[in-house]
């Protein structure tokens, strides 16, 4: 057989390759008949190598040390100018190309004679002292253009210093022409006495009062334009003097007035990042008309089954089928970055009350990893080769194949030959398992939505998915959505953002250690980046005691708890079933007031709200968002059962109108702990990696989790659509870091509280369950002595008090009624509900009246 030539990386020299071979020849257009020159590969290569220096930002670095050397020359020599005016002031300074030629010529500017013509110039020929401005503008664009991103904005800076320089110059010419005609300093420079010196065209027109008069509305001006202040202070003089509805309209039109943020500030803060580096550090050569691809130089020997390895972009899909089988490598997506968060400019604004709160910025986060996608070109040509050869030893052929690299699986996409069953590829995943000796094989046959058939393998080198990549991405900082939630990325490198209110309920399931804790902290992080406090409410159920006790600091901001609770973390498994009731009924009560409304969920509630078209005095207020936490849900089927069960149902099943939302999280995927109930409710789901295919199937209905490799590695089902995403990661510190952010400012005088609930079965809250004569004289004593041991048994108060057992018996109903002791457990003593004698005496006084 004779060898084929191998394809190389552009059209050009693909089309010269296939014309040199012996095969069928393609048409090609007859303006590209023309065939290169020999040296054509080396003018590539050069003309390659004099563009490498552009677009690696070399020039932009120097033009920006270039920029700061001028800031830094120009505030030299005019602050040295200030003090060797005198000295350096001469007849040769008027002409500034003598001064610099002359090499004979002595000045005392710290920066010689350039530094002192320079300051001649521009401080006493044009701006004066308002040329230490242009100091300024040079340093801002001058460190943009160094740190290759942009830290400060140079536009709107050159902007203010344009006027500064104007206004500057004016007034200081102005108060040099009122205080010091005699100075040898121009204050105002030569365009300040142009406006407003002696000669002034403004101080001739206007005179002294009005030009004072129009200098400082002009700056009062500039500063309601930049912050747009409110003149309510003139009205206080007049307040009581019969005035009083001037001011009160004065004050509802600063209510109503729409509140708007600048477009162009940052809410992350001036820790913008610039766009990623390309993840290839491959060389790319492209013509006008052709489609950019990628090239490796490594080409291992060809064989009849080992093929050439050519790496393609996945624009180009013309596929020739007398070519050697190839391997297409699709490059990872990046995501732009986005320079703004949002504006909110509604009518009425619920953010009013906590008017100062700052949102995170992403400095308070890590970056985990480079950003950049590392691929090894042997390892994709091995596990190709490997692919190939399993299936061709059951005689399965196979007509293309893509690789598509992801942080850490890699997809291959393999188109199957005509005639092959899909089935027989399906069967094979054991077995190319096998041959590739990696964990965490699953074959996709075929990919929803393409006709290939998908097989994902991890990656040797793993890549960590940073948050704060997913955070400072333009997907996440630009989403509408109402809960917006950042998963991770998938194997194409896309960014997942989901809306939890769209969800509306998310269910996380996986074995231990595999990464929902990490989930559970990506989902909050994500929210606090972008809710604010008067927009959203946690509401936290750990009964671990230990996830979620980072956010406690959060009470007075992002918390929601019961009435009189100490804790805003929920820990007891009685509080919880507590809190499950409480919310259930803010549930309806917020029903209620969308009958009112004749609106149909939140959104539409709150639009009507906060346009003024719903009464604060009928009840009506803004609805924050509330998302209910709980870290391990199994723990509570276990402990409480039927009694958290169904609040959580019927929580699942009506609160997704009213804004509240589940996220529950269990490492006991079983069918007794996700029941029926609660998986009809939960479209959502995220499997982690779990033990076994029968647990991958209560949670997602499907099998592949247990193919995953953990470490944060997932699956997110929704619907019929199953994606494969690797999640972000945050760390603790960097959790703790965001919540002291948060928390060392200004919040609300106390948390958000829920309704209060009152259980019918509980009777601890009855002061008069029996009256003084019905009451055993040794009650007391006998309640005591259950608190001292701590177990509630009938034979231990027979034992200490010397009674009979009727007496005892009589004592411990008592006991029970009095909500002292739980209920008759059968054989095992009774639950005591006092855990120290100090509580027990406060109740005994409460209830001796």
């Amino acid at each position: 057989m004779e060898e084929t030539k191998p394809i190389t990386a552009t059209k050009r020299h693909k089309k010269q390759d296939m014309e040199d071979s012996p095969q069928e020849k393609p048409k090609a257009k007859p303006a590209r008949t023309k065939k290169p020159s020999a040296n054509a590969d080396f003018e590539a290569e050069d003309a390659d190598e004099k563009l490498q220096w552009w677009r690696d930002g070399r020039l932009g670095k120097i033009a920006g040390m270039g920029l700061l050397l001028g800031s830094f020359i120009l505030a030299v020599s005019f602050t040295s100018y200030l003090f060797t005016v005198s000295d350096d002031q001469s007849d040769l300074l008027n002409n500034a190309t003598r001064a610099l030629a002359d090499n004979t010529l002595q000045v005392h500017n710290s920066l010689g004679r350039l530094g002192a013509v320079l300051a001649h110039v521009f401080i006493d020929r044009l701006f004066g002292l308002a040329s230490y401005l242009f100091c300024g503008v040079l340093f801002v664009t001058g460190f943009n253009l160094l740190m290759q991103r942009r830290v400060f904005n140079a536009l709107k800076v050159s902007l203010y210093c344009f006027f500064g320089l104007v206004w500057l110059s004016a007034t200081l010419s102005f108060i040099n022409y009122l205080v010091h005609p005699a100075s040898l300093i121009n204050w105002g420079g030569g365009f300040g006495d142009y406006l407003t010196g002696e000669q002034g065209r403004l101080t001739g027109l206007l005179k002294v009062v009005g030009t004072g008069a129009l200098l400082i509305v002009s700056a009062v001006a500039f500063f309601v334009w930049l912050y747009n202040f409110s003149f309510d202070f003139l009205l206080r003089p007049f307040a009581g003097s019969g005035t009083d509805e001037m001011a009160a309209e004065s004050a509802a039109a600063k209510v109503m007035a729409p509140v708007y943020r600048d477009e162009s500030e940052n809410i992350f803060g001036k820790d913008n990042l610039s766009d990623l580096a390309d993840p290839f550090p491959l060389d790319i050569e492209a013509e006008e008309d052709d489609d950019i691809a990628l090239v490796v130089t490594n080409k291992p020997k060809a064989t009849p089954r080992n093929l050439p390895l050519e790496t393609v972009t996945a624009k180009d899909e013309n596929y020739n089928e007398d070519l050697p089988l190839k391997l297409d490598i699709q490059a990872p997506k990046e995501e732009p970055q986005a320079e703004v968060f949002g504006s909110i400019g509604t009518v009425f604004d619920p953010t009013l009350d906590l008017s100062n709160y700052k949102f995170p910025t992403l400095d308070l986060l890590d970056e985990h990893s480079a950003e950049k996608i590392k691929y090894d070109p042997e390892e994709l040509e091995r596990n190709k080769n490997q692919i190939i050869s399993t299936l061709n030893n059951y005689q399965i052929e196979i007509s293309k194949i893509k690789a598509t690299i992801g942080p850490t699986v890699t997809l291959y996409e393999i188109v199957p030959a005509p005639g092959v069953r899909i089935s027989k590829i399906k069967n094979l995943e054991d077995d190319i398992a096998l041959s590739l000796a990696a964990l965490g094989i699953r074959i996709i046959a075929p990919i929803p939505g393409k006709g290939t058939i998908g097989i994902e393998v991890p990656n040797v080198n793993k890549e960590v998915v940073s948050m704060r990549s997913l955070l400072a991405s333009e997907k996440f900082q630009n989403s509408t959505a109402d809960l917006p939630i950042c998963l991770g990325k998938s194997i194409s490198n896309e960014i997942i953002v989901a809306d939890l209110a769209k969800m509306p309920h998310l269910l996380m399931a996986g074995a231990t250690g595999q990464g929902k804790s990490v989930g559970i902290n990506s989902i909050l992080v994500s929210l606090l980046y972008k809710k604010h406090p008067s927009q959203l409410k946690f509401i936290m159920v750990d009964p671990k005691k230990v996830e979620l006790s980072l956010y406690e600091l959060l009470e007075k901001h992002f918390l929601a708890k019961l009435p009189g609770e100490a804790d805003a973390i929920i820990t007891d498994t009685k509080k919880v079933v507590t809190t499950l009731n409480a919310l259930c009924i803010l549930m309806d009560q917020r029903y209620d007031l969308l009958k009112k409304a004749q609106v149909r969920n939140i959104k539409e509630y709150n639009h009507k709200f906060v346009n003024r078209q719903l009464n604060p005095a009928n009840g009506h207020e803004f609805l924050p968002y509330i998302v209910l936490v709980v870290d391990e849900f199994a723990d509570l089927i276990m402990t409480a059962g039927k009694e958290v069960e169904m609040p959580i149902a019927r929580l699942a099943q009506l609160a997704r109108a009213i804004g509240i939302h589940l996220i529950l999280a269990t490492q006991r995927p079983s069918v007794n702990i996700i029941t029926g109930t609660i998986k009809a409710n939960f479209p959502a789901r995220i499997a982690f990696k779990t033990t076994s295919k029968i647990d991958s199937r209560t949670i997602l209905d499907a099998g592949g989790s247990e193919q995953l490799i953990g470490r944060g590695d997932m699956l997110l089902s929704q619907g019929s659509d199953m994606i494969r995403l690797q999640c972000g990661f945050v760390d603790t510190p960097e959790v703790e870091r965001v919540r002291d952010f948060i928390a060392n400012q200004q919040g609300y005088a106390e948390a958000f509280l829920l309704p209060e609930y009152i259980d019918p079965n509980d009777k601890s809250a009855g002061d008069d369950f029996l009256s003084d004569g019905e009451k055993d004289g040794l009650f007391e004593d006998a309640a005591r002595i259950i608190v001292q041991n701590q177990m509630g048994s009938t034979s231990l108060i027979q034992r200490r008090l010397k009674l009979g057992y009727n007496r005892a018996g009589r004592l411990m109903d008592q006991l029970e009624e009095a909500g002292i002791v739980g209920e008759n457990a059968g054989s095992k003593a009774r639950e005591v509900k006092f855990k120290t004698e100090m509580e027990l005496d406060h109740y005994l006084q409460k209830i001796r009246g």
